[in-house]
């Protein structure tokens, strides 16, 4: 009897994780490296015609449309996603998926100051989910299909499976990590982002930091110091982003919002004479790294990336907030003994992690993608981002103290 169990779970459990893993993976990787293609073209055809910015309005209200006659039950984007996680009986649509990739992609093309990781924590949920048809689950085997999609789609769209995999653990309740999960879900993280890739999809690469100076306890300091304002940066990210939503709600009209936002987002380009600050920001972002910036890029980017993502332009926040830490650390290379380029780092990390409450995923990211070197001061930074931007975040998961390493039943 014992055997015949055994055999029973092989055949059944096994096999069904398996084949669950290796479709997401595939179809997620697959759905990453058509995004990342498509978002190379809308930004270059938009950098080429910056005309095109002045039907961000006409494309604000379109979106509108498209949610209000299409994409019916998705509106809440990574809210929803959440929320499966908490409440099995939460179902995430597959036209989650069209609707998000859409609409993002038409907030890129004219123009909309957003990012892109929302989109793909989104069609991977989206995607993952679709299983639940297929086979029979139990509550915690739904929350590790929430988790599945998560980290692929993540993963995938930033090369970075292991901090797509802890991202997924870490984000849907700060402080507890559902370890019975990491199998599957580090699985089809690695697997997502090697079909990705081998579809010659390119996730932006960024130079190793590497030149550190020789007084660690000194660059420690200084690290955790940065890290206090990077988590007042992500405050202040998510303080514009509760004004603006206060501001849009008096209008009932769900059209208004979308024009005076993009009537804003073509004000702003045309006097400030430049069109860095919509859409993702890469070419700054890796500029901030070897370049003293403007001080005050990163306050902008704020502003106009919180009033698009509240006026209903979709996207997300992360490679913003890739850009706003990039760039602020950049400015604090004016009065911080660091190298430019360490403290770009710092940022790129910190903030992000202050705004997600993810500070253990956004440390293994920044060793992902800028070398095992500067782990402490990532480590560092990260923490006391997360720790100053106390209950401050972008997702609407309840946020903790972390008690990290702690083993959850939920």
């Amino acid at each position: 009897m014992k055997t015949a169990s055994i055999k029973s779970f092989l055949t059944e459990y096994l096999f069904k994780w398996i084949l669950i893993c290796l479709i997401t993976g595939a179809l997620v990787g697959t759905v990453s490296a058509f995004f990342l293609f498509a978002l190379d073209w809308v930004g270059s055809y938009r950098e080429a015609h910056l005309w095109i910015i002045g039907f961000l309005p006409l494309a604000g209200m379109l979106m509108v449309f498209a949610y209000k006659k299409w994409g019916k039950g998705t509106e809440k984007g990574n809210d929803l996603v959440l929320e499966a996680y908490s409440n099995s009986y939460t179902n995430i649509p597959l036209r989650m998926a069209p609707m998000i990739l859409f609409s993002t992609l038409v907030s890129h093309l004219f123009g909309a100051s957003v990012g892109r990781e929302g989109t793909a924590i989104q069609y991977g949920a989206s995607i993952s989910n679709q299983f639940i048809r297929l086979f029979s689950f139990t509550k915690e085997e739904k929350r590790t299909l929430v988790l599945i999609g998560i980290a692929s789609g993540f993963a995938s769209l930033f090369g970075t499976p292991w901090a797509g995999t802890i991202f997924a653990l870490e984000v849907v309740r700060a402080g507890k990590f559902r370890w019975k999960a990491i199998v599957p879900i580090l699985l089809t993280s690695f697997l997502a982002n090697q079909v990705c890739l081998v579809w010659n999809a390119h996730h932006t690469s960024y130079s190793a930091i590497s030149n550190l100076p020789g007084e660690w306890l000194k660059t420690l300091a200084y690290a955790l110091g940065a890290g206090v304002l990077f988590g007042l940066a992500a405050m202040l990210f998510v303080y514009f982003g509760k004004l603006f939503k206060k501001a849009f709600g008096y209008f009932a009209n769900p059209y208004i919002a979308p024009i005076i936002g993009g009537l804003i987002i073509i004000l702003s380009v045309y006097a400030l004479g430049t069109s860095k600050y919509i859409g993702l920001g890469i070419p700054t972002i890796k500029e901030a790294f070897a370049v003293q910036l403007p001080t005050y890029d990163f306050l902008i980017k704020i502003i106009l990336t919180t009033l698009c993502l509240r006026a209903g332009f979709k996207g997300g926040e992360v490679t913003p907030l890739f850009f706003i830490g990039a760039t602020l650390g950049n400015a604090l290379f004016l009065f911080i003994p660091l190298p430019m380029d360490l403290l770009a780092g710092l940022g790129f990390v910190a903030v992000f992690a202050a705004c997600t409450k993810t500070p253990l995923a956004c440390t293994i990211m920044g060793i992902e993608l800028f070398g095992m070197e500067p782990t402490l001061y990532f480590a560092a930074a990260c923490f006391v981002a997360y720790y100053v931007s106390t209950s401050y975040g972008i997702y609407r998961q309840r946020h903790r103290l972390p008690y990290y390493f702690s083993l959850s039943k939920n």
